[in-house]
């Protein structure tokens, strides 16, 4: 599909979020039944990539972040949702 990962710009002010986003993917994917594996082969994206969301070690894009909302079906409102 050709996703771009932002890991090279992720702004470092917004590191917590993006582990935060990365925990909340892991949650649903988990919970929905998906390996890292099989959720990126869904997602045709390498299963490293899914490992490096969830690690919040590269930024994710819209098109990548709407694909997983829709894969999860969870809104993507939830997956934005920074529970403390």
């Amino acid at each position: 599909m050709g996703y771009h990962l932002i890991g090279d710009i992720m702004k470092q002010t917004h590191k917590n979020k993006y582990k935060l986003l990365g925990l909340n993917i892991a949650y649903y994917r988990k919970l929905n039944g998906y390996t890292q594996e099989a959720f990126a082969e869904k997602l045709e994206i390498d299963r490293t990539t899914v490992s490096k969301i969830e690690l919040a070690t590269c930024g994710v894009s819209l098109d990548l972040l709407f694909d997983i909302s829709e894969l999860l079906d969870v809104p993507l409102s939830k997956l934005l949702d920074f529970r403390d």
